[in-house]
């Protein structure tokens, strides 16, 4: 019974010294963060804009996302309700120059993170390179060793390019 105790103590000991030190380590990382990649799709950059900016067809396409349902307008920028495997996000476009430049922001109180997303679209002789860069914010701690360590901070966006790589029936070739 003694020993069945020791091993409990030590487990659970154990248990909250990992969560300590994951804390700690999150403490001491940076809450923000920028990470960007580019692929080239061959499709003009008014096609690609096109299926980016049409936030209610996402889930057509994009892997992971259940849901998106358009929300009133804050000051004539379209706002949408993303609901995915994570849970819901609302999002706003900040700025817009179509079909070159579109910034979307992660809105909302009390988030564990929060930032933007800045898709650039460029022509390439009969293609389009599209580049988007996250500046993004992680205010959790625990949630920073994890992006950190175990997800990094591509993984969203590489997620995001693959997807719109086969809607466009290409595969996700990453050139920066």
């Amino acid at each position: 019974m003694v020993k069945t105790m020791k091993w409990i103590l030590g487990i659970v000991g154990g248990l909250l010294g990992l969560g300590l030190l994951v804390y700690g380590i999150g403490a001491l990382l940076p809450r923000g963060h920028v990470a960007s990649r580019t692929l080239v799709l061959h499709a003009p950059p008014q096609a690609v804009w096109n299926v980016i900016t049409d936030f209610a067809s996402g889930p057509s396409w994009r892997s992971g996302l259940l849901a998106a349902e358009p929300l009133p307008d804050q000051d004539g920028r379209p706002v949408w309700r993303e609901t995915s495997d994570f849970g819901e996000l609302t999002y706003e476009v900040t700025r817009a120059e179509p079909p070159t430049l579109l910034v979307t922001t992660i809105v909302g109180e009390d988030l564990p993170f929060g930032g933007t997303w800045t898709y650039q679209l460029a022509a390439v002789d009969s293609a389009c390179e599209v580049t988007i860069t996250e500046d993004g914010q992680i205010y959790n701690p625990v949630f920073r060793f994890m992006s950190r360590f175990l997800f990094g901070y591509h993984g969203t966006i590489e997620h995001y390019l693959q997807d719109l790589a086969r809607r466009f029936g290409e595969e996700a070739v990453f050139v920066r």
